[in-house]
């Protein structure tokens, strides 16, 4: 059950450091500064006194609290021993399942980086598929020291603002979160398509794909959820796919086998994390088009 603002703005400071102490990786510091400045009339208001906190404070101080990001895909997190909240992050995003070749390229990329940086790569793993997050941490890699500085920061500051907005319930609430969506027109009758199963799956590789949502069209033609809400809309290449050739069979139409329209795939990228995405198919056994919807 999520903390209330209200709870928080009349808690004891050691109270109120317990509850926010991790929304920055090991740097309860940040809520102990916060925490002078209630009460907060808002979720935002909360997150802008700790992100003040986190912008004055003294440079070494700001050094550390990137240096204690763990690795992406590091031995620390292969071994369950970095924060709670970077766990579930990283196994999010798959982190805990990849090939040995796959760990090994991780830790070419984390070695050069703190290398060249004196701290590990951060990236809000929540608004990332796998091949973006490849693609951003070869592309930091070319960045100069006082940029990298910068971007760094920005991502603490966005993996801070989504753990604050699950963790506390309030007026005010943060924009963290997008949502994809999608519904089924059938042509032939001029209504929507009931019943046709749909697939949600990114594009990870050349030829490897990830299932991410599964659902079956209502009356409205519409899944009864978002295929993906309630978070951010990682940045990825993805695949819906949608079977519409049994909807169309069940509809009695007589349909040549194979059909010429069965699975309709429909490929889209996702380059606004925050964004609504609403692809719709629009078909008839013969012919389909998409947009993107509102």
């Amino acid at each position: 059950m999520p903390l209330t603002l209200d709870a928080l703005n009349t808690a004891p400071t050691e109270a109120f450091v317990a509850s926010l102490g991790a929304i920055f990786e090991h740097a309860p510091w940040v809520a102990e500064a916060a925490a002078d400045r209630r009460p907060f009339g808002s979720v935002e208001a909360l997150f802008e006194a700790m992100r003040e906190a986190v912008v004055a404070a003294p440079e070494a101080r700001r050094l550390a609290l990137l240096q204690g990001h763990p690795e992406l895909a590091g031995r620390s997190a292969r071994d369950g021993t970095i924060a709670a909240a970077s766990i579930a992050e990283q196994a999010a995003a798959g982190l805990d399942r990849l090939s040995e070749g796959e760990y090994a390229r991780f830790a070419t990329l984390n070695a050069a980086y703190v290398k060249k940086f004196g701290f590990p790569f951060i990236l809000c793993i929540k608004r990332h598929g796998r091949a973006s997050l490849l693609w951003q941490f070869e592309a930091r890699l070319t960045s100069d020291a006082a940029r990298e500085r910068q971007t760094a920061e920005t991502e603490v500051f966005r993996i801070a603002a989504i753990r604050l907005d699950a963790l506390v319930a309030g007026e005010g609430g943060l924009r963290v979160t997008g949502r994809l969506s999608t519904h089924v027109l059938d042509t032939v009758t001029g209504r929507p398509a009931a019943g046709v199963a749909v697939e949600l799956a990114e594009l990870v590789g050349p030829d490897e794909s990830v299932i991410v949502a599964r659902a079956v069209t209502n009356a409205d033609g519409r899944t009864d959820a978002p295929l993906i809400g309630g978070r951010p809309v990682p940045i990825a290449a993805y695949e819906l796919r949608f079977h519409i050739g049994e909807h169309f069979r069940r509809g009695g139409l007589a349909l040549p086998e194979p059909a010429f329209l069965d699975m309709v795939p429909i490929r889209f990228g996702v380059a606004e994390p925050e964004g609504h995405y609403h692809v719709p198919l629009v078909a008839s056994p013969w012919s389909y088009q998409t947009y993107r919807g509102s």
